[in-house]
């Protein structure tokens, strides 16, 4: 990941401001515990207003066998630029139960009422006046 504890031109980068998507996939999530919680493996973006719409994360599996993906809202991930990884306020059990999908197998995210119901799972549904 690139060096996010200060941005601007003398720092050599954007800085945490903004960052190309490129360098956020791969990093590891962790909750407010500092317990693994998963890696991004794709950044979703809306192509209607031009912002990011989702992380897809992967948790669980042994070299990507049995690996269940979770599109969480961006809103729900707080960069943590110390440690280099986002932090996301959800449980271990709780994202074992969260919505989630096989990575053969993606779901309609412009699907209003799937990501309502993202949304409402991870709180974020206030947000967004679409949801």
């Amino acid at each position: 990941m690139s060096d996010m504890k200060s941005g601007g031109p003398e720092a050599g980068g954007p800085g945490p401001g903004l960052m190309g998507a490129t360098t956020l996939v791969g990093d590891d999530v962790c909750n407010p515990h500092g317990e693994d919680v998963g890696e991004i493996k794709e950044i979703m973006l809306d192509m209607r207003n031009g912002e990011v719409a989702y992380a897809v994360l992967s948790f669980g599996g042994f070299l990507g066998m049995g690996e269940k993906l979770f599109a969480v809202p961006w809103r729900a991930l707080q960069l943590d630029t110390e440690n280099k990884r986002f932090v996301l306020n959800v449980d271990q059990d709780r994202l074992k139960n969260a919505p989630g999908f096989h990575k053969s197998n993606w779901p309609d995210m412009a699907d209003q009422s799937w990501a309502r119901e993202i949304h409402a799972y991870y709180g974020t549904a206030g947000d967004d006046p679409r949801y």
